[in-house]
């Protein structure tokens, strides 16, 4: 016989809302808190602007006041939905979060504080939350914990490319001299950095034969040089293509980034809605 359904409390029910996407009315709280946060953005933009500043001065912070007193009630929201807020407050979109409304709070007692309602912008990540967009959610992960797994690697090759860097800006330095522009080793291994990674800014150029000839080869060796990183992280990143990942937020620890079959929480062990 099927199993009855557990009931869900009213806090279990908001925070399936507000922390995932998995449901219609998930993904339309995301939709409507993402329209409110780029009109803010765009409402702080524009009243930096004189111009405008001065015309509609008052719809700009009649404006700013509605969206602040609802992103103030999303912030409540938020902790209420929680089993531990202290998780949610002093995690990182729990920061952010805090720090994107407080500040209109705090243009009544001091001036120009207003201006840091441009933090909203990091709340811009929560669009990857939208729709239930599991795989590019999932590629993001991996591609972080790729980047992650070769961090010494790329250290290590970072390490060599700067120390060829400076042999390459002596010898230009030697060869070239003021005359074109290398007026000394800092500066050569200036005009090495920029050859090599095929920027060529154009401010120093060597004039000599050998100094050119030097150039080309640099310029040559500057393509592959920055393959060799891609086909590192490439590597990392083969191993996480088996990992599934979604959208569900634990409600006792705001714990993130679970399997598609996981049950319970990996980091504390409550199930899973």
């Amino acid at each position: 016989m099927p199993q009855p359904q557990k009931h869900k409390s009213w806090r279990d029910r908001l925070h399936e809302i507000i922390y995932e996407a998995d449901t219609p009315e998930g993904k339309l709280f995301d939709v409507v808190l993402l329209i409110l946060i780029i009109l803010s953005i765009i409402l702080v933009m524009l009243e930096s602007v004189n111009e405008y500043d001065q015309k509609y001065h008052d719809f700009f912070n009649i404006s700013e006041w509605i969206i602040t007193i609802l992103f103030s009630i999303e912030y409540i929201l938020r902790i209420l939905s929680v089993k531990n807020p202290k998780k949610y407050v002093f995690s990182f979109f729990g920061v952010i979060d805090f720090l994107s409304t407080v500040p209109k709070y705090l243009s009544l007692i001091l001036g120009g504080t207003q201006a840091l309602v441009a933090l909203r912008s990091l709340r811009l990540l929560r669009v990857f939350r939208i729709l239930k967009l599991v795989r590019y959610v999932g590629e993001a992960n991996r591609l972080a914990l790729a980047l992650k797994k070769s961090r010494i690697k790329i250290l290590v090759f970072i390490s060599a490319v700067v120390v060829l860097c400076i042999i390459i800006g002596t010898i230009m330095y030697l060869v070239e001299g003021d005359e074109s522009g290398f007026t000394s080793i800092p500066r050569g291994v200036y005009w090495a950095i920029v050859t090599l990674t095929t920027v060529g800014f154009g401010d120093i150029a060597p004039t000599t034969n050998i100094g050119q000839f030097l150039a080309s080869l640099v310029m040559i060796l500057g393509y592959g040089i920055i393959a060799i990183p891609t086909g590192i992280v490439t590597s990392e990143y083969t191993k996480q293509i088996s990992t599934g990942i979604n959208t569900k937020a634990c409600k006792h620890c705001s714990a993130e980034k679970h399997k598609n079959n996981a049950t319970y929480c990996y980091n504390c062990g409550e199930e899973l809605h």
